[in-house]
């Protein structure tokens, strides 16, 4: 299994989110857990190109500084939603590590995560979501919170994934390596 940290990026990563401190500290024990228990860490950030101050070198693109990778961790960068697109070459890097379960973290819950459980779904991974490890902000259609709860208690639990506790979450981890 790999943890998967989706574009949670300084110029996103704030108090405007859904649930920001619940979702901060969620990640962050996910992210300390799994590295205690030799789940591998990858990131993903998103570049939406030159120019638009969310992009390579722009101080926003960098990871936010909680969740900041360590030298050994892999980064994967995409222009796209889904951090599995064949662009991003993710996909073709777990297939070559045999990992079949991924579970996602990240931002925006409405946008990246759910374009990548998709994805996930149909390249037949196993996924897992944690509660409020996943966030967003208002749009023009659904409050922040709607829209959380849309996705995470409608949308992909028995369709796309299984979204579970905090502490099944963490039990997941710890089974994956003992």
């Amino acid at each position: 299994m790999v943890l998967l940290v989706i574009d949670t990026q300084k110029g996103i990563t704030d108090e405007r989110l859904y649930e920001f401190e619940r979702f901060r500290n969620n990640v962050r024990q996910l992210i300390a857990e799994a590295r205690q228990n030799n789940v591998e860490v990858v990131y993903v950030r998103h570049d939406d190109g030159p120019g638009t101050g969310f992009s390579v070198g722009d101080d926003e693109f960098a990871i936010f500084d909680e969740f900041a990778p360590r030298e050994s961790e892999r980064i994967f960068d995409k222009t796209v939603n889904s951090a599995l697109h064949s662009s991003t070459g993710l996909a073709a890097y777990l297939s070559e590590k045999n990992e079949t379960k991924i579970m996602v973290v990240g931002l925006q819950t409405n946008f990246c995560i759910d374009a990548t459980i998709k994805s996930a779904f149909d390249l037949g991974f196993e996924i897992f979501v944690p509660d409020h490890a996943n966030s967003t902000f208002d749009n023009d259609y659904m409050t922040k919170d709607v829209c959380y709860h849309y996705y995470n208690d409608f949308l992909w639990p028995q369709r796309f994934a299984q979204c579970i506790s905090m502490q099944e979450a963490l039990a997941v981890i710890h089974e994956t390596h003992h």
